[in-house]
């Protein structure tokens, strides 16, 4: 990698008050009333490209007021002509670019956002198209009807595409959609920021993405995805704003990243109840690292609740997790089907947190009534190693399914603190087995003490832990 993740200390600092205190998060950004070609900036992706324009080609302005969603259509077209002739790059200056959602829809791509650049989603609910519902799920996320608003940035059937910039922001602007969420206004579920589908070798990257309307980063159904140097920011108490979402995906790297959430800050999926059984397309070989999540209710990273294609092979190391209900959290249901499996979890820090290891088959949402109770979930081979935790309110909730009991659970070499008001009860375990080793406090009869144990994670590598970026320039000509 040619640079390191997008922010600085004291910027955190900064933003995580703007997130707590204000509600939503702002950033102050140069208005573009008069656009020039910007200087050379090199950064690294999975691919160049031969051919480069700037937004501003096509008419758009910079203004936060002028809506620019045909702008980004028009350089989207235009530049699909070099897709087979070494491809393109589109340019985002500095300014705020107020646009509704648009498609990504030529591979060999690269849409790339200056400093100092936003993309600033639209409020009007009309510049965001109505697509189907994604086959895994049967209906929309948010519960109502059989629809659901276009992401502001979509794309499908695509390989080699690239999202990047020298950190560059989009502001999803999703303040108008938690309220019509919570006061029950919507009809279809609410628009995601980023949705890639049906994609291979798919990269996002080196951007700061704040308040998005529901989850920010959504792949789905595809393989050889690469995300990493993310600043990705919302409201703790914003409804859905999961951060990083894999879903249905093979060969994923995650890394280097910053989420603040009012979900899990990733929440890996793989569909839902009976439409997830069926469609069978699960999310395997993902490896997260180097990454850190604030999130008072909710996950640092979660699998499940909808992983009705299957989970398995997950690789998870160097996490810090600060003011988060939990770390690495499994989360099923009868009629889930299916498994999360060969799960691995090392070198963790958390500070201030509800549950340490949570492991739940209680998430009873479900798409509709048709799911079927005969289809329970195999929850199997969970490792978790090397983690210290401190002011913790209880070391572990983990209850599997009478009849249906999550086995294979190791936990090593694991060190929490208590905060000043622990609860009694240090380990909840019900309907689950496995063993422990050098863990304080001591666990529960279901987890004896084992001696000596180092639970497993795995010494080979996955492919896209061999993708190497190349060193790109935005000065190619068009």
């Amino acid at each position: 990698m040619e640079r390191s993740i997008g922010f600085r200390a004291s910027d955190v600092i900064q933003t995580i008050l703007a997130v707590l205190v204000l509600g939503t998060v702002s950033l102050r950004v140069v208005e573009c009333k008069k656009c020039s070609v910007p200087d050379a900036l090199h950064y690294s992706a999975i691919n160049c490209r031969k051919h480069s324009a700037l937004l501003t080609d096509f008419g758009a302005v910079g203004d936060g007021k002028t809506l620019n969603t045909k702008a980004f259509k028009a350089a989207i077209d235009s530049l699909g002509k070099y897709s087979s002739h070494g491809g393109a790059q589109l340019i985002v200056p500095p300014g705020k670019w107020l646009t509704g959602s648009f498609n990504l829809t030529s591979s060999h791509f690269t849409l790339f956002l200056q400093k100092d650049a936003v993309i600033l989603a639209s409020q009007d609910e009309a510049e965001f198209p109505l697509v189907s519902v994604l086959p895994s799920y049967g209906t929309g996320r948010d519960g109502n009807g059989d629809g659901r608003f276009s992401s502001l940035i979509f794309g499908t059937n695509l390989t080699d595409v690239v999202i990047t910039g020298n950190n560059g922001t989009i502001d999803g602007q999703g303040k108008i959609w938690w309220d019509k969420f919570h006061q029950g206004q919507l009809n279809f579920t609410r628009p995601y920021m980023i949705e890639i589908q049906y994609s291979d070798k798919i990269q996002i990257s080196n951007l700061t993405l704040i308040n998005s309307p529901s989850w920010f980063v959504h792949p789905t159904y595809s393989s050889n995805v690469l995300i990493q140097g993310m600043t990705i920011l919302a409201p703790v108490d914003s409804p859905n704003t999961d951060g990083i979402d894999p879903d249905s995906c093979t060969n994923t790297r995650i890394e280097d990243c910053f989420v603040v959430s009012g979900d899990d800050c990733i929440a890996v999926k793989s569909g839902w109840d009976q439409y997830g059984i069926k469609f069978g397309m699960p999310t395997k070989h993902l490896i997260i690292r180097r990454f850190t999540c604030i999130s008072p209710d909710s996950a640092a990273i979660a699998l499940g609740s909808e992983m009705s294609g299957g989970i398995q092979d997950v690789r998870v190391e160097d996490i810090t997790a600060i003011n988060t209900q939990s770390g690495v959290r499994i989360k099923t249901a009868i009629g889930r089907g299916a498994y999360v499996k060969d799960i691995y979890a090392r070198r963790m820090t958390f500070t201030t947190m509800k549950y340490v290891f949570y492991i739940s088959g209680a998430y009873n949402k479900h798409p509709d009534t048709n799911f079927d109770p005969k289809a329970l979930p195999e929850i199997k081979g969970i490792n978790y190693r090397d983690v210290v935790a401190t002011n913790v309110t209880a070391a572990a909730r983990l209850e599997g399914i009478p009849n249906d009991h999550f086995t294979g659970i190791c936990i090593s070499n694991v060190t929490i603190s208590l905060s000043k008001t622990p609860k009694e009860l240090q380990w909840n375990c019900t309907n689950i087995a496995g063993v422990t080793s050098n863990v304080t406090p001591k666990s529960c009869h279901l987890l004896p003490e084992k001696g000596k144990v180092d639970c497993a994670f795995p010494e080979d590598r996955l492919p896209i832990e061999d993708v190497h970026l190349k060193t790109c320039s935005t000065t190619e000509t068009a």
